[in-house]
């Protein structure tokens, strides 16, 4: 059996342990930098599944996200993310890890290794043929993920495998397989490093442009922002301020007479309109700003 390439010795990095922080510190910095141009390869792959899972959210399908260990840990965290940012329910983008909640602070032993411990998970959450199922592993080959990917496709849902080895197994049981060559990590294995800095830009790109794409952005603005603090409060009257193009105070007040909803407090000033009536022309518009106001 060939070894992959996660697991291949850096040829850049042999004598590590001999090596000047300084020289340790530029040598990581070169291989990181690799990252982001094999991504840029991708991107036509990318782009086809982010016009899946924009259409599928649309029509209430959910995107979900598979992984173990460190792949797991990102998915999860992108998902958390998307709740503040976008304003998403819990459950319309979800993080699944083998061996659940604890396995984000320690190693779950034979978690990753149970193709039907994925299955149970997928049934837990009611996966359907309306969500997108991505398979997240370095390697490509986690069992864990490989079971997720086969139940998702018996189930009749959409699936993407990215994984950053070539020809990977998780890539012939997916529609859509993402492979990005990374080559072999600083430290031999340890797949939190460019690996998983492959994995957070990707699953960055796949989150934000789907929200993108479902009206949660005006501009380059994060119209649907959650104001669950006074920092992020004061981000939403400041929005409405550069929007609008009026003062804080004003911004302030149509925030307050919005009962704290940005779309709908935009919405009544550019059409100088009442709240139902704002809050109706979003309503008939998919919720996008920029289509309600040409109502």
């Amino acid at each position: 059996m060939n070894k992959s390439i996660t697991e291949s010795r850096n040829e850049a990095t042999m004598h590590l342990d001999e090596m000047t922080i300084q020289q340790a510190l530029e040598t990581m910095n070169a291989e990181d930098q690799k990252v982001a141009e094999q991504i840029k390869v991708i991107l036509p792959e990318l782009t086809k599944v982010i016009e899946i899972t924009t259409q599928q959210f649309k029509q209430g399908g959910r995107i979900i996200y598979m992984g173990a260990g460190t792949s797991g840990r990102l998915g999860v965290l992108d998902a958390a993310e998307c709740v503040p940012t976008f304003n998403t329910d819990t459950n319309e983008v979800i993080g699944l890890i083998a061996g659940g909640q604890r396995a984000m602070t320690v190693a779950v032993e034979g978690a990753e290794d149970d193709e039907a411990l994925a299955q149970e998970d997928l049934q837990h959450i009611h996966v359907s043929e309306k969500d997108v199922v991505i398979g997240i592993a370095a390697s490509g080959s986690t069992p864990y993920v490989k079971g997720g990917l086969k139940y998702a496709t018996q189930i009749g849902s959409y699936t993407v495998a990215i994984s950053c080895n070539v020809n990977t197994q998780i890539s012939k049981l997916a529609q859509f397989p993402i492979e990005v060559n990374v080559g072999p990590e600083v430290l031999t294995g340890s797949t939190r490093l460019k690996s998983g800095t492959a994995q957070k830009l990707i699953l960055n790109m796949i989150s934000t442009i789907t929200m993108v794409g479902v009206g949660k952005v005006y501009d380059n603005l994060m119209v649907d922002v959650k104001a669950t603090n006074q920092k992020l409060i004061d981000r939403s009257i400041r929005i409405i301020q550069d929007i609008c193009d009026i003062s804080y105070e004003q911004s302030q007040k149509l925030y307050k007479d919005s009962d704290q909803n940005l779309k709908v407090a935009v919405v009544m000033h550019l059409c100088n309109i009442s709240k139902s009536e704002a809050s109706k022309r979003l309503q008939r518009n998919d919720n996008i700003i920029k289509k309600a106001i040409k109502d």
